[in-house]
């Protein structure tokens, strides 16, 4: 199904609730606090806790502690292990530090048998289908910056002062020694990007640890300020921006036998970026895809652990505007030298299948739709699952298609949000559903035939007692007069289309972010839904630049951030005007971060719009923002001085005429304060007046309690002056 062939669907009005208006009008209307993300008073819908696999079974959490249940039967689920029990297997410790529910854990060891968890400052590793605890690892994880077990269990990595060690039978093993603030080990590197998590890697045997260290010394140093100490104390953050030295990083190899410790010999220059370590099953070879500083040439190398001297070359890819691998290699069952490639090179995320000699034997999926996740392998290897966006970019739904890319099968029918967990022996999925009109709910599908195995749980709603604004889902054109946009829109509570209401555009648009979604409330977050129980409408429009879409969608934006991404915002404006319930003059809009930049720049190139804007830990001038993600879009300032001075929006203070609240967190690692700080003086001397609030000791947003009050401060600026 195309998206063309959507347009009717998602352009008609979803109401999220079809009562009488005699029985809505006797329902609540939620708070601020009830739609808040992280209030404890949230009305947060019900989930299965800890849901996930367990050999071809699976467990979840409920009351009673550890439950396990079977796919096929009729049996009931039965308790694997309750909470006294959990408590009385951790020992002395538990009795002094007792828990009220079952803790938090994950699945670990080459079969995933093994509970791990951390409790009073300790890992714990658990046998459950035994009851036994198989080993602790009692160093005191206060201060630690990293933990990973090996495959068998048996060691584990540990950083601490930014160095690593070696934990076995209750001892550790240091295994760097430099370690400081400017040469971190084992550590997540590259500002996050890059699809970079973690700065550890065991190899399959857990023979070999791999491990990151960067080196930041040619960085100097940001000063992030913590207030609460009686004088105010300084964390150095060695931050790259866009144009200026980057760190550099090798990767280290550390063989547990001999106790040698490689580093791969990487080569030049040394500010490239190791992304997507993935060791060989057989342990013998390690790749990294390494990225050049101007993100336009991706090389993936082979290397050999013991001595760190390159193997070969697979293969390379290239970008005239930038590539971003993000995905580690998955090798194929039953076939080691065969492994799956997720790439956009044909222009959307696609997956190949390769040798480990770099030979391609076939792209598996094609077509104008993204691969949002490989989830793995059914039929012993012969058969790949995957979600997608190929019933439209707001959906996603799962399929199995096989290894030679013949034989694809939609698995998940309904159209919406689907999130699956593959079964190891890939003949189910634990799918997630949820849509517009759909609450979340759990079932069991067959890989096989598709068909829904078992039904688990359909959430309750926990607004049936609320009354709840109308949502609707649509498209519009870009302002290339070609592209479709997908939108959501929501209503004020008692709609009354004679009347006029003011209206919201909430915005993000940057890459890597989607707001509108075919999911519960449509992707919203809760303070949108809120604005129009006050009586407001809400708009959010995808433009041009945000993700799901493919690179063209994407990279219209490169070297001139803010520009396509404005003129779509402003299509979106255009319909909105076109509504007769729309007022006009009484546009407002609001967004953090990237969106942050996208509202100061609406607020600014288009006054006569925009009455009112509230732009959250706002970039204001991409030569600040750091280097992986500024020169990915922007290249350097050295190479585009014009693109960067056009994005500056420091450079045009004297243009702002609304009223436009700027919001920032004082400790901010993401977007630091510098940025509104800058925009506030050069409207100081250019004569303008922003209002400015801080949030002290918050970093890129404001999270949990606090958030109620951050949603405050912005709903009382539009209702002041809106």
């Amino acid at each position: 199904m195309n998206i063309r062939s959507l347009v009717p669907l998602l352009s008609m009005a979803v109401l999220i609730a079809s009562t009488p208006l005699h029985a809505q009008a006797q329902r609540k209307v939620p708070t601020l606090a009830e739609l808040t993300s992280g209030s404890p008073d949230q009305l947060r819908p019900e989930t299965i806790r800890g849901l996930q696999w367990f050999g071809k079974d699976y467990i979840y959490i409920d009351s009673e502690g550890l439950m396990h249940a079977e796919v096929g039967g009729a049996k009931a689920p039965k308790l694997l292990m309750s909470q006294s029990e959990l408590l009385s297997l951790l020992g002395e410790d538990a009795k002094e530090h007792p828990a009220k529910f079952f803790l938090p854990f994950q699945l670990v060891g080459k079969d995933k048998g093994l509970l791990q968890l951390t409790y009073a400052k300790k890992h714990y590793v658990l046998d459950l289908k035994r009851r036994q605890l198989v080993s602790t690892f009692d160093q005191d994880t206060k201060g630690e910056q990293a933990f990973l077990l090996d495959p068998t269990a048996k060691h584990a990595a540990v950083v601490k002062g930014n160095n690593v060690y070696l934990a076995e039978g209750g001892q550790l093993k240091q295994l760097t020694t430099d370690g400081s603030p400017t040469i971190v080990y084992g550590q997540t590197v590259h500002q996050n990007e890059f699809g970079i998590s973690g700065g550890l890697f065991w190899s399959p045997d857990g023979e070999y640890l791999a491990f990151y260290r960067m080196d930041q010394q040619m960085i100097a140093p940001y000063p992030l300020v913590h207030i609460n100490a009686r004088k105010a104390t300084r964390q150095d953050l060695y931050y790259p921006m866009a144009g200026m030295p980057s760190h550099e990083v090798t990767l280290g190899v550390y063989e547990l036998k001999t106790g040698k410790l490689s580093y791969m010999k990487t080569g030049m220059p040394r500010d490239k970026y190791l992304t997507n370590i993935s060791w060989a099953p057989d342990s013998k070879e390690i790749y990294i895809a390494e990225v050049n500083r101007e993100q336009t040439r991706m090389e993936l190398k082979a290397y050999a652990p013991s001595s760190g001297e390159v193997l070969r070359t697979l293969f390379v890819e290239e970008n005239a505007k930038y590539i971003e691998p993000q995905h580690p290699l998955r090798f194929v069952p039953g076939r080691p030298k065969e492994f799956i490639w997720q790439s956009r090179r044909d222009g959307y995320m696609h997956l190949y299948r390769y040798t480990t000699e770099g030979k391609l034997l076939g792209q598996i999926t094609r077509g104008d739709w993204e691969v949002v996740d490989f989830l793995g392998f059914a039929d012993g290897g012969e058969t790949l699952v995957y979600s997608s966006t190929q019933q439209s970019p707001t959906n996603r739904n799962v399929y199995r298609i096989g290894l030679d890319g013949q034989r694809q099968t939609l698995l998940t029918l309904e159209l919406g949000w689907h999130q699956a967990q593959l079964s190891p022996d890939g003949n189910y999925l634990i799918d997630t559903f949820e849509s517009l009109k759909d609450m979340r709910q759990w079932r069991i599908v067959s890989v096989k035939t598709g068909k829904r195995v078992k039904q688990l749980k359909t959430s309750v709603d926990p607004e049936a007692d609320y009354q709840m604004p109308e949502i609707t889902m649509g498209m519009i054109t870009a302002a290339d007069g070609k592209t479709s946009l997908h939108y959501k829109l929501i209503k004020p509570l008692g709609f009354d289309p004679k009347k006029k209401y003011p209206t919201i555009v909430y915005v993000y648009n940057g890459p890597h972010a989607q707001l509108v979604q075919n999911r519960w409330h449509a992707g919203s977050a809760g303070w949108d839904l809120y604005m129009a129980t006050l009586g407001y409408v809400v708009f959010t429009v995808d433009g041009r630049g945000s993700a799901a879409r493919g690179a063209d969608f994407e990279q219209v934006i490169h070297r001139q951030l803010g520009v396509n991404e404005m003129a779509d915002q402003m299509k979106g404006v255009e319909f909105l005007k076109s509504q007769p319930w729309v007022d006009a003059d009484r546009l407002g809009v609001y967004g953090w971060s990237y969106g942050g930049f996208m509202t100061t720049n609406l607020m600014l190139t288009h006054p006569e719009t925009f009455k009112v804007g509230v732009a959250g830990g706002a970039v204001i001038d991409w030569s600040r923002y750091e280097v992986m993600y500024g020169e990915r879009y922007m290249d350097s300032p050295q190479e585009n001085p014009e693109g960067y001075k056009a994005a500056n929006l420091a450079l045009r203070a004297g243009d702002l005429k609304g009223r436009l609240l700027l919001i920032h967190g004082t400790i901010d690692p993401v977007v630091v304060w510098q940025h509104t700080q800058l925009f506030v003086e050069a409207c100081v001397k250019a004569g303008t007046y922003p209002d400015y609030m801080i949030y002290p000791e918050h970093e890129h947003n404001v999270r949990g309690r606090d958030r109620v009050h951050l949603n405050e401060t912005i709903t009382r600026y539009f209702r002041d002056h809106l």
